[in-house]
């Protein structure tokens, strides 16, 4: 895979004449310079359903005179690009009229992106339709006919269907076609199908040729629906619904799974299908070098105008980015990441059905994510199938029970050194009766108390020690041979309209009620949500108390340590081939701005920056790249310190071991 692509929407209707009468090969390769980009995905079949090129298998728009595809790709490979082809698989809208029949229905008969006609939109397809082979012909037509680097096929994933063909499959099979169980497990099935015949159709052609099945997000727990592709796009534009929590979530899920992958932003203000609209190019070089961090290449979206005329604005712009990615590809192939932390996700406990493009992770893991970037932590999301005993600290957030097979992993983990830290009703056995772990307490049950206080035992920097508000939920336990790090304070009453006290809620009684946080021999203990308290109210305490519990766990063994500001961003990535670590030091801050878009503009340089490391290696030269500067360092017990002069927007410390 390349380092630094573009993803060409074309998605065209047929009300606009004279489409792509303004291509002009010159000004085409241009701008894929002026970009400094290797790799450009261009369109076969759009969401209208036209095709982009003469097609004996589909239609080729009817306001385009010319082979677009074949004149885009032939200049793209004669200057050294790269030219995946794109086919809208789960959308054919001049399809929709002529065969209703072989749309995704919901259980009310509603279509599905939109829910009828009236409303201008899009309507998805289902696969367990004839409109599968009509998909895979098209396929293969390209597959024949153009000499694509690959093959892109979007909006698509496991999808509930409640069709006619559906029905009708379910009850050939004995099955209520109206059992959300029959219907999901239908669901499964039929992307397997799709996913293998798929394969099977440009294996005909081309054998091994690269293919991707687009949802709009990758499933942490689903390595099954990962393992469908051959590399995997994450698409996570900051401003086009998914925000900048979702990238490093999606990131470190995936980069666990031994495939190549890219993170996928945009160039527009909002999200996709927005002409004339543009980010900052800060925003391109931040985006681009977070992909950087956390392994990734990069693609950035665009969308063709009708007349197939490049728009130079947004070249210019991408080569902000690309420019500086060029620059420093050779410390950021073949790595390997350095972690200190495995967090379970949320959503790989609850391995949750895709059913749209734009499927989010839950706020649990946003909040878990925003500690770990926040902390500086080195850290992975994970699913119960990873090897646990890679990491020092298992983070279990919030709500994640566990089941006879997982107490025995973390058990062993546990027993090669490793430590929990579990938050609300994680640890709890699947019943939710009693811990599964021993952190040296009895479990009670779920307090009656909301909001409640919490009194730490321990110093929290910047604060005098208080009782402090948590807004989420809270679970009473016992000591149990532990040691209690807080206790948990009760207001005097819950607030209801009979009976309250002031603005808000209930003051505290003053009086501790039970533990709030227990340490036991498997690890902490803390007895409320605070991860989703962290994402949902951003509570300091919430924040103070989890690093304290984390940094409690990892000793002196935390691998990297650093002054930069909070929303600065950190990752450590080995090149074994190298024989060298490459930090990974960012820092911007999005702010966010009409309802709620977060966007990135300005890029405030950050001086002297202290980072202290401990690592397995022991190191002989630190330098920046690409300029090469040296860099001092000083060892001390194994641990080095340095002094990074300067980061704007991104720097890299290489170490040579």
């Amino acid at each position: 895979m390349r380092f630094r692509q573009v993803h060409l929407d074309f998605h065209t209707s047929e009300f606009i004449e004279n489409i792509g009468e303004k291509f002009d090969k010159k000004e085409f390769q241009e701008a894929l310079k002026a970009g400094h980009v290797d790799s450009i995905t261009l369109f076969s079949k759009c969401h209208h359903g036209w095709a982009y090129h003469p097609s004996k298998k589909n239609e080729m728009h009817p306001h385009l005179k010319f082979d677009l595809l074949r004149a885009q790709l032939d200049a793209a490979h004669e200057i050294g690009v790269k030219t995946p082809v794109y086919l809208s698989a789960g959308l054919d809208e001049k399809m929709v009229i002529r065969h209703p029949e072989w749309l995704v229905r919901d259980e009310n008969d509603n279509t599905t992106w939109v829910p009828n006609y009236k409303e201008a939109g899009y309507h998805k397809f289902c696969m367990n339709t004839p409109y599968l082979d009509y998909l895979l012909e098209q396929i293969i037509e390209v597959c024949k006919n153009y000499d694509a680097d690959g093959i892109f096929l979007d909006i698509v994933g496991v999808q509930p269907c409640y069709c006619s063909n559906c029905r009708r499959t379910m009850l050939a099979e004995g099955k209520d076609p109206f059992d959300i169980h029959n219907v999901n497990e239908l669901a499964e099935r039929v992307y397997a199908n799709y996913t293998k015949r798929v394969r099977e159709a440009i294996d005909s052609v081309t054998p091994g040729l690269p293919v991707f099945h687009n949802g709009g997000h990758i499933i942490a727990g689903r390595r099954d629906l990962a393992y469908m592709n051959t590399h995997l796009e994450l698409e996570s534009l900051p401003t086009g619904g998914w925000g900048y929590d979702h990238f490093p979530i999606s990131a470190t899920y995936v980069r666990n799974l031994g495939m190549d992958y890219l993170g996928m932003t945009g160039k527009f203000h909002f999200s996709w299908g927005e002409f004339g609209g543009f980010k900052h190019p800060n925003a391109i070089r931040y985006e681009t070098a977070l992909s950087a961090a956390f392994g990734a290449k990069s693609s950035i979206g665009d969308q063709l105008h009708p007349s197939g005329k490049m728009e130079m604005a947004t070249y210019k712009m991408i080569g902000e980015g690309y420019k500086e990615i060029e620059e420093k590809e050779p410390w950021l192939d073949n790595v390997t990441a350095v972690t200190d932390i495995a967090v379970l996700s949320y959503e790989s406990v609850e391995r949750a059905y895709s059913t749209g493009q734009a499927a989010q992770t839950k706020n649990i893991d946003a909040g878990a994510s925003r500690i770990m970037l926040e902390g500086h932590y080195l850290f992975d999301f994970v699913d119960t199938e990873i090897d646990f005993n890679n990491y020092k600290v298992l983070i279990l957030p919030d709500l994640a029970h566990i089941n006879d097979k997982l107490k025995a992993k973390i058990k062993d983990f546990v027993k090669n050194g490793g430590k929990v830290l579990a938050t609300g009703e994680s640890g709890l056995n699947e019943d939710k009766t009693a811990f599964a772990l021993d952190f040296g307490a009895e479990y009670v049950g779920e307090s009656e108390f909301k909001p409640t206080y919490l009194r730490p035992d321990f110093e929290i920097d910047c604060y005098d020690n208080s009782a402090f508000l948590v807004y989420a939920k809270a679970q009473t336990i016992k000591e149990k041979g532990g040691k209690v790090l807080a206790s948990r304070e009760n207001p005097f009453f819950n607030r209801t309209n009979l009976h309250f006290s002031s603005h808000q809620h209930t003051p505290n009684t003053g009086e501790p009620f039970c533990p709030g946080i227990i340490e036991g021999k498997d690890g902490i203990y803390i007895g409320w949500n605070l991860f989703t308290e962290y994402a949902d109210m951003g509570t300091m305490i919430a924040k103070k108390v989890l690093f304290y519990a984390i940094d409690r766990l990892l000793g002196d063994n935390k691998s990297l340590k650093t002054n930069l500001p909070a929303q600065g961003v950190t990752t450590i990535n080995e090149q074994k081939e190298e024989n060298r670590y490459v930090v990974h030091l960012l820092y911007v801050s999005p702010v966010k701005r009409g309802y709620g878009v977060e966007v990135v503009e300005d890029i405030v340089p950050i001086y002297d920056t202290k980072v202290s490391l401990k690592l397995d290696k022991k190191i002989r030269k630190a330098y920046l790249a690409p300029t090469g500067e040296e860099i001092s360092f000083t060892e001390e017990n194994g641990r080095y310190e340095f002094v990074v002069p300067k980061i704007e927007n991104h720097q890299m410390l290489v170490l040579d071991y």
